[in-house]
Formats: structure tokens, sequence, C-alpha cells
């Protein structure tokens, strides 16, 4: 299927901001509001943007509240691109009852991480690429200005380009195919659902946050047990953070956790594709954006060059 890319942005565009999952406060957002602000877009705020639901977690509204919000941002055609607020829980309780009508006659970016994984999952399923970027709500945490700078290059129509540092955990390589993935905890809750990636002949990006490394494992197992690592053409490792108990793990605090990249590595060292661990996405103050459904070239030697096709 042949991938859509939403056109860039201009001076003056719409963004939608919306909490699909986890309840925020408002004044979490004012650093990345104004951010749009200064950029020279327009936040446009759903009506459930602040709403608290608490039901077992502290969502941002009713399954209903939280479905409106994001069908308006998907449709209404004064909107250019989506922006979720955060992630937590509560995107999957959505994907049944969106409606695409609006969105498919005009295309629009949607940007989130985390627990939107389950959105651009969906979307990349109906054909249409997604940012796998931060969201608004980590503006106030001191993330990078590289990290929302590099966003709204994406929103102009600029070309993502990146070279880091190898690591030691890399298997050296070098493939070209389409980027798929996000948060591992909801690649692997989406397995054996119509909404799941399909991993044939892509590169699959995997990223987390605060697991027990047992449930680490159990997640790689399980993509292994289903086929994953058999189909992809390579794997891209970001922030494993918060990794363990916190009072044993050194690397608590560390964006990148070497016993969780250790036992990654462990698993994947069957497998003949390129491998790289220690790419600046995820949970992390440094999380540069990802375009999910993009083309990609792939080089995996003494440095690691990432480059973009569309």
């Amino acid at each position: 299927m042949k991938k859509i890319f939403p056109k860039s942005l201009k001076k003056g565009d719409k963004i939608a901001i919306i909490s699909p999952a986890g309840a925020v406060d408002s004044a979490q957002l004012e650093k990345g509001l104004e951010m749009i602000k200064n950029k020279g877009f327009e936040p446009v705020l759903g009506d459930n943007l602040y709403t608290k639901y608490s039901n077992g977690y502290n969502y941002a509204g009713t399954e209903e509240q939280r479905i409106s919000d994001m069908n308006w941002a998907l449709n209404d055609p004064e909107i250019s691109a989506i922006w979720a607020s955060r992630g937590g829980y509560g995107c999957q309780h959505l994907i049944e009852s969106l409606n695409l009508k609006g969105f498919v006659k005009n295309p629009k970016w949607y940007i989130g991480y985390s627990d939107n994984t389950v959105i651009q999952s969906y979307l990349l399923k109906k054909g249409f690429a997604s940012i796998h970027g931060q969201t608004i709500k980590t503006s106030s945490f001191g993330v990078t200005d590289e990290s929302y700078d590099l966003t709204f290059d994406i929103l102009k129509g600029k070309t993502l380009k990146y070279s880091i540092n190898s690591n030691q955990f890399n298997k050296a390589g070098n493939v070209e195919g389409e980027l798929v993935g996000g948060n591992l905890a909801l690649i692997y809750a989406l397995l054996g659902t119509k909404y799941s990636f399909d991993f044939k002949d892509k590169i699959l990006f995997i990223e987390d946050i605060g697991e027990n490394y047992y449930a680490l494992d159990r997640m790689i197992m399980s993509l292994e047990l289903a086929g994953v690592f058999t189909k992809i053409k390579a794997l891209v490792v970001g922030g494993m953070t918060n990794m363990g108990d916190e009072k044993e793990n050194k690397q608590y605090e560390e964006s990148f956790d070497e016993f969780a990249y250790q036992m990654i590595s462990d698993r994947i060292s069957k497998y003949s594709f390129p491998a790289v661990f220690g790419f600046p996405n995820g949970h992390i103050l440094d999380n540069r954006p990802l375009i999910i459904g993009s083309d990609v070239s792939l080089k995996v030697g003494k440095t690691v060059s990432l480059n973009f096709k569309n």
C-alpha cells in the first residue's frame, strides 16, 4: 500500500490539541502551547483536553468524550495537524470508533508517542504516515529544544536525516525499508489484533519506560514467538529508561539502559538483520521525531545514519 503523507503546514495553520489517553493539567501544557504560537501556528484546544475521569486510571474524560475529541480533530477541515497532549493509557479504547471520512480527504499529521503508538498503528493500517515525537506535556519536563524544532521541521516539509554514534550492541549492515513501531508495550499489546503493525520487510523501532526486566523480556519473547524477527529488515532500539528496580539499577535514570540493551541483544543474536541501539527517541529528554510509515535508508557501521526518503 502506498503511504499518504500529509501536506506541509503554512504560517497560521491550526493544530488541534487533544488528550486521547491520560488526564493532563493546563499548567503542564502552557510552555508547549506557547511554543506552537511562537512557531506561527494556532493551537485549537479540544473540548475535553483538560477533562478528568477516574475509572481505575485518571483518563482525560470518558471513552465517549475522548472519541468525540479525536473524531473532531481528524475530520474538521480547518485543522491541519493533531498533537496529543500526552500518552498514558486509553488510546485502545478509541480505535474501533474512529471516523476517517473527512481525514481521507484532508490528511493531517498526527503527533505523539507512548500510548499514541496505538493511533499511529491504526493510521498506518489505513495508509497514513504519522510523527512519533514529543507530546505537548513533555515540554514542561526539560525536553531538548531540538526535539520540538525537528518536529516543526517535519510539519514544514523538511526531510529528516540523522547521524548518531555507534553503540557496543549494534549489528552492522545497510538496509532500506519502511519504518514502523513505537512504544514496545503497545506494539506487544496489539500483537494478534487487526490493528497490529505489518512487520514484513519493515524496519522496526521500539522504545519503553518503567518496565521490570522480566516484563521487557516477555514482550521481546512475544515478538519472537509471533515471528516478528523473521520478518523485519532491521531493528532500531531507542530509549529504555526507568527499567527494573530503582533501588538496584544504577542506570535507572539513564536514557539508554545497558542491561535492557543486553537482554534485547541476546534475544536477537540468532538473527542476521542489522540493529541499532541508543537511538534518541523515546521517553527521554532528547526525543527526536521519527516518521512512522516513511521509507528510510539505514546504515550501521562505525557510525549510524538514518535518512528519511519522504
